[in-house]
C-alpha cells in the first residue's frame, strides 16, 4: 500500500512552535489512528519514519509530534522543565486529530517507545477512557531496582537542580552504543543531527526520574488494552520493568512479548529480519483489536501453546539472528 507523508506545526499553550507529521494510506481512509510518542532525545520525521511507513502501509493513519526542545520543534535542546508539559502538548495535538470529521469514528491507539512509553501511559492516565489501546516498546515506566537512587539523594539534588536546571552534567554511558545492535543502523542514528546526543541536563534527568517513580506507583491504574514488547538483552530499559507493568496493570486485555537476544531499539536497531518480526507482532495485535478479538484468560494469548509461558509474562519468539 502506498503511503502519503505530510508535515505541519502547532503552537503549544506556552507559545512554542512544535513540529508535527503524519503518514497516511494513499488509496483509502485509515482503518484506525495511531499516535506516536517518541523516546528521549529522539524525533519523528526521520527516526520514526520506519514505524510511520510500516503502520500506514498496513492501513493505519499515523501521527507524530516532536516534543518541545526535540527534533524540529522549538525550545532548548532536550530540556524537559516539566514532564507534564510534554503530555499536555501531545494530548492537545492528538485530540485535535481525533476530533476531525473524517476521524471521529475511528479507533485510536497510542504507540510509545522508551520514554514515549511513559508519555503514552500518562496520556491514558489523563483520560482513562479515551484511548482504545497502546503499543509500548521497551517503555520507561519504572526505575530498575539496579539503578534506583535513594530518596535522600533525590531530596539533596532538587534544590541544586533549581539553580542550574539546564546544565549538561549528568554522567551517562553512550545510549546509542547500548541501544542499536546493527552497526550500520547505529551509525545512521548517530549521523541524525535532529537526535540529541549530548549529556542529559540536570532538570531533565530529575524529571525522568520523578516521572518513572510516579508511574511505578500507579501501574495498577492502567486499564486500557496494551501490548508491551521488550528485548531480553536490553541494557537501556530493564525487561523486568515491562514485566512489572504486565503483572501489575489493571487491564483485562494485556499481552507481553520478550525477544531473546534483542536490544533496546526493537524497531530501528535490530537486523531487518528481527525488525520485520516485531512489526508483524505489532500489526497483528492492532488488527486483532479492530476485529474485537480480546485476549482470553485475562490477558493470556489465544494460542494454547503460548499460554503456559505467558502466564509468567514471558513469551519467547523470534531468536536474534
Amino acid at each position: 500500500m502506498e503511503v502519503e507523508y505530510q508535515e505541519g506545526h502547532i503552537r503549544n499553550a506556552r507559545g512554542v512552535k512544535l513540529f508535527t507529521c503524519r503518514w497516511l494510506p494513499l488509496s483509502s481512509s485509515p482503518k484506525a489512528l495511531v499516535f506516536l510518542c517518541h523516546g528521549y532525545g529522539m524525533e519523528c520525521s526521520e527516526f520514526m519514519r520506519g514505524v510511520g511507513v510500516k503502520l500506514a502501509s498496513a492501513g493505519y493513519g499515523v501521527f507524530g509530534i516532536d516534543y518541545e526542545g526535540h527534533g524540529k520543534s522549538m525550545g532548548a535542546r532536550c530540556y524537559i522543565k516539566k514532564f507534564d508539559d510534554i503530555v499536555s502538548d501531545c494530548c492537545l495535538f492528538f485530540k485535535s486529530i481525533c476530533e476531525l470529521e473524517e476521524y471521529k469514528e475511528k479507533s485510536r491507539f497510542l504507540y510509545g517507545e522508551s520514554m514515549g512509553g511513559a508519555v503514552a501511559l500518562l496520556l491514558h492516565k489523563k483520560d482513562p477512557t479515551f484511548w482504545d489501546g497502546a503499543v509500548l516498546v521497551a517503555p520507561m515506566c519504572k526505575i530498575s531496582e539496579k539503578v534506583k537512587p535513594h530518596p535522600v539523594v533525590i531530596n539533596l539534588l532538587t534544590p541544586i537542580v533549581e539553580i542550574i536546571p539546564k546544565w549538561k552534567i549528568v554522567p551517562t554511558k553512550d545510549v546509542i552504543d547500548s541501544a542499536f545492535k546493527d552497526p550500520i543502523k547505529r551509525e545512521k542514528v548517530r549521523s541524525n543531527k535532529l537526535i540529541y546526543q549530548d549529556k542529559p541536563r540536570m532538570k531533565t534527568a530529575l524529571e525522568l526520574l520523578r516521572t518513572s517513580m510516579d508511574l511505578e506507583e500507579s501501574l495498577a491504574r492502567v486499564k486500557m488494552p496494551f501490548l508491551v514488547l521488550h528485548g531480553e538483552a536490553d541494557k537501556v530499559t530493564d525487561p523486568e520493568v515491562s514485566l512489572a507493568l504486565y503483572k501489575n496493570a489493571g487491564s483485562s486485555d494485556k499481552k507481553m512479548k520478550l525477544y531473546p537476544g534483542m536490544w533496546h531499539a526493537l524497531t530501528s536497531g535490530e537486523p531487518d529480519s528481527n525488525v520485520e518480526a516485531v512489526f508483524s507482532d505489532i500489526i497483528k495485535w492492532l488488527d486483532d483489536r479492530l476485529k474485537g478479538t480480546r485476549l482470553v484468560g485475562g490477558g493470556i494469548s489465544e494460542n494454547p501453546a503460548e499460554r503456559g509461558q505467558e502466564r509468567q509474562g514471558r513469551v519467547h519468539h523470534h531468536s536474534s539472528l
